[in-house]
Order: C-alpha cells, then structure tokens, then sequence
C-alpha cells in the first residue's frame, strides 16, 4: 500500500480481510468486532498512520462524544484499589448524565499511556482526556498540547506552566495533616511506604515528611509498586530490624491492610507497638480490626467534579484555571496511638 496515497478505510477493510463497516467500529472503539480483530485493525491503521479525514470529520460530527481516561497501573493491583472504582464511578456519572461515553484502558507503562493518546488522536476516538498521577517531569502535558486534544489533569499541585488545566489535591497539606498528626502524639520515627518516586505526590508527601526534622522525627521513604506482595516482604523487614519504626503510613488503603497482616502475622500488636495509618480510606480500612487511620476523602466526588471540569474545557478555546478538588479530613481510628514508652 503506497504511503503516497491518502490510506482509506476502505483500505483498511481490504487489508484486515473484513468489512469497512468493522473497520469503522474498531477505530471508534464501538461494540460489533471481536478484540482480536479489533487490535489486528488498529495495527494496520497505526502502520499506516491513518487519520479521518476532514469530510469524514464533518460527516460524523465535530465531536466523538466520548471522553477518554489511560491508567498506568498494574492490572492486578488496579482491582483492589477502592480510590479507582469510587473516582471511575463519578466520572461515569457525571458524563452519562450528558450521554457522554468513557473509554477507559489500563496500560503497563508511559510509553503505552502516550502511544494510547496518540492512537485516541489520530483515529478521532476522544474529545478530551483525563490524566492521573502526576510524574515528576512529566512527558504528558507537552504531548497532549501538541496532539491538540484538551485534558484536565488530576494532581496533588496547581499546574507549574498554566499550559494545562488541573484539578488539584494539595498533597503537601494532605501530607501535613497525616504526619502531623503522628508527630504530636509523639511519634518521632516514622516509615512511609509510598508508590513509585517518579509521581508527584510521592514527592510531595515525603518532602514533607523529611521536613519534619525540625520536630525530631525522623522519616524514610521507601517505595513499592503498590502490590501487596511487596508491601508485605517489605514490612517483614521493618519489623525484624532492632529498632523498629514507632508508626507507618502507606499510600493506599491495601497497601495499609497489607501491612497490618503482616504485624499480625509477627506478633507486632497495633497500635501497642506500631501505629499504622493510610493516606487513602475506604469501608474495609473501617471493618478491619483494629479499624486503620485513614486520610478520608470523597473520590466519588472528585471524579464527578474531574468530568464536569473536562466537560467545560472542551467547550472553551482557551485553557481553564486550575480548580481545588474536594478536600479530605483525618479519620482516626484504633490503628494510631502515643507510641509505647
């Protein structure tokens, strides 16, 4: 097939040994094609570097009337995060309410995430895209800006160049209040085990955390990539150090379960001889014995306010000013207590 020629659906079709019809709903992410030739489809057209072109365009509307949402986390942990199902339940919400559809995928790495939104792009599959957890030098903003499709990033800062649209969580406060609070009931050797370095809040959180040297507490960062089986050797090797951290905190809530199996499966009593707290809260945090400490936030909330922000970005020509997200609360409960003298 010439690279010369404008490459057609129809060309496709002939390529991929099916109708333009199934070419049409695969490259619109659309229900009626089976997965695998849904792939071999969008294959060819990436190959190619197909686009719609401007009668198709026209024809079809200005607007996919979908919105788009890339999570790069491992699919395994993905499912056990309560802050996921309860912010995808609000997006959801908010967009069926104006009969607005969600493409959501789940992606292994950066590169994945960026290729998606150049593929969303290039076959006219979203209107915009929700972007989550902010890296530190993030590639995202730039390649969004220059694909030219609009995106309201979800972050724990404002956005450092105005060049995009954020709806931010104040992670540094967020961070002050959890700490904090385990500083004055005078804990002064605290552990935070966070996700990777490269996002922003891990960064944030344990800025904070190490400028709590002016309190006489001394922190550790040590990272994980959210799944439970890591948390748990890691927590095995804290609590068979000799001079064991008074208190931990943990970027999730699974992350916190997963440490709190592990002090009983070692004899570590909490809150007795270890106080465990969670930046992230969820029913279970509350259900299990002894109940977690939790950062409490409504992520229901957060993702419904992350739609209608999106919404109102799609519909202006310039970029929007950055909003605040709902703000959390300290939820204390048995996990957390004046370490044991």
């Amino acid at each position: 097939m010439s690279r010369s020629k404008r490459v057609t659906i129809a060309d496709i079709a002939r390529q991929a040994g099916v109708s333009p019809g199934a070419v049409s709903f695969a490259l619109n992410g659309r229900p009626g094609v089976s997965e695998e030739t849904r792939q071999r489809i969008l294959a060819i057209a990436d190959e190619h570097q197909w686009r719609p072109s401007s009668t198709a365009r026209a024809l079809v509307g200005a607007r996919a009337g979908v919105v788009g949402f890339a999570v790069n986390r491992p699919a395994r942990t993905l499912g056990t995060e309560a802050f996921f199902t309860d912010l995808i339940a609000g997006v959801q919400s908010a967009l069926a309410a104006r009969r607005i559809g969600l493409q959501l995928v789940v992606v292994p790495s950066m590169d994945e995430e960026m290729e998606t939104y150049r593929r969303w792009r290039r076959s006219n599959q979203v209107d915009g895209v929700l972007v989550l957890d902010p890296r530190v030098d993030d590639p995202r903003p730039g390649l969004l800006r220059s694909l030219g499709l609009p995106s309201i990033t979800i972050g724990g800062q404002p956005s450092p160049d105005g060049m995009h649209a954020t709806l931010w969580l104040d992670d540094a406060d967020a961070a002050r209040t959890v700490f904090g609070y385990l500083a004055g009931l005078g804990h002064r050797s605290i552990v935070y085990i966070s996700g990777p370095a490269e996002h922003e809040h891990v960064r944030l959180r344990s800025s904070i955390l190490a400028g709590m040297g002016e309190r006489d507490v001394a922190g550790e960062l040590i990272q994980t990539d959210y799944s439970p089986a890591q948390v748990s050797t890691i927590m095995r090797t804290l609590l068979s150090r000799a001079e064991r951290p008074t208190a931990v905190v943990f970027d999730n809530d699974m992350m916190a379960i997963a440490g709190l199996r592990i002090t009983q499966e070692m004899g570590v009593a909490v809150p007795a001889g270890l106080s465990l707290a969670s930046f992230d809260d969820s029913i279970v945090t509350g259900l299990v014995r002894p109940s977690i400490t939790c950062l409490t936030r409504d992520t229901f909330t957060l993702g419904e306010t992350a739609a209608d922000f999106l919404i109102e970005q799609l519909d202006s020509a310039e970029v929007l000013p950055d909003r605040t997200g709902p703000q959390p609360r300290l939820t204390v409960r048995e996990s957390t207590a004046p370490p044991h003298s």
